[in-house]
């Protein structure tokens, strides 16, 4: 995911200062400090843990759209991840502090979201990656398209 046009991006930072991309029709951040259990033996954050700071910037968002999981629960629908990805670019490590951006990209056929995890003091790019998430109704069966419980609560984004 190449870095977005930056005021920070400039050859006298390396052009290393991320930002979370521009084309997310909402997006929402948290900022997490890695903890001491975070971390494997070689004293960086273990990589799975990458997947539970995307689920926090990803609660964050669907707070910020009101469609939170009790929200999509009584909506009719659960959203299980279908597809997850991630590029990990710099490890991290205990005590650091991250900034996790989530942004969604797709939700016409499926819910895409895009994750920017970086450094929250120097802004260096730490893990990137997204997530699709698929709409199934009570009785099990995947929808192809978006239900309207998601679709009218993102028309104040469009």
């Amino acid at each position: 995911m190449p870095l977005e046009p930056s005021p920070f991006n400039t050859p006298a930072t390396g052009g290393r200062v991320a930002r979370a991309r521009t084309n997310w029709l909402v997006a929402a951040e948290v900022e997490i400090e890695v903890e001491f259990p975070d971390l494997d033996p070689m004293a960086i954050t273990w990589h799975g843990h990458y997947l539970r700071y995307f689920e926090s910037a990803r609660v964050a968002l669907m707070r910020k759209i009101g469609y939170d999981y009790p929200d999509m629960q009584a909506s009719g629908f659960t959203w299980p991840v279908i597809e997850a990805k991630l590029r990990y670019v710099q490890a991290s490590r205990y005590a650091q502090r991250l900034r996790v951006a989530a942004g969604i990209e797709e939700w016409e056929c499926a819910l895409r979201i895009g994750y920017l995890i970086t450094d929250a003091e120097a802004g260096t790019r730490i893990t990137t990656g997204y997530t699709v998430q698929c709409a199934v109704d009570n009785a099990g069966e995947m929808q192809l398209g978006t239900p309207d419980a998601l679709r009218k609560r993102l028309e104040k984004f469009l």
